[in-house]
């Protein structure tokens, strides 16, 4: 079996969140417990039941990951994308990481 990690969104705000290795829903995904068993899947699945049913996230699913010597590593594009955050700036008009040389065209305000 692969090695997966728990994600889904905090119902309060929307924010992509992980279950870390201390059983809370954190946002850093380096933080996310890491399964690679039934067993593990298991205990995944009821705490995402039971936060989703607490009203604390939305939407769970496990995602396969990968580890090496940085640690954690999403296997897919969209979740990587998830896991840095949003490409674009909330109110202005540049990429997320931008360094501020990409434009887009004008703002009016």
């Amino acid at each position: 079996m692969s090695l997966q990690i728990m994600t889904a969104n905090r119902l309060l705000g929307g924010g992509v969140v992980y279950f870390g290795e201390d059983a809370e829903w954190t946002d850093h995904f380096s933080s996310a417990k890491a399964v690679e068993d039934k067993d593990g899947e298991a205990l995944l699945l009821a705490e995402a039941e039971k936060a989703e049913a607490n009203q604390i996230i939305v939407g769970p699913y496990l995602i396969k990951v990968g580890r090496n010597e940085a640690g954690l590593q999403p296997l897919s594009v969209k979740e990587g994308i998830r896991a840095k955050g949003p490409t674009v700036e909330y109110g202005h008009n540049t990429p997320a990481n931008s360094s501020g040389s990409v434009s887009s065209g004008s703002v009016k305000e």
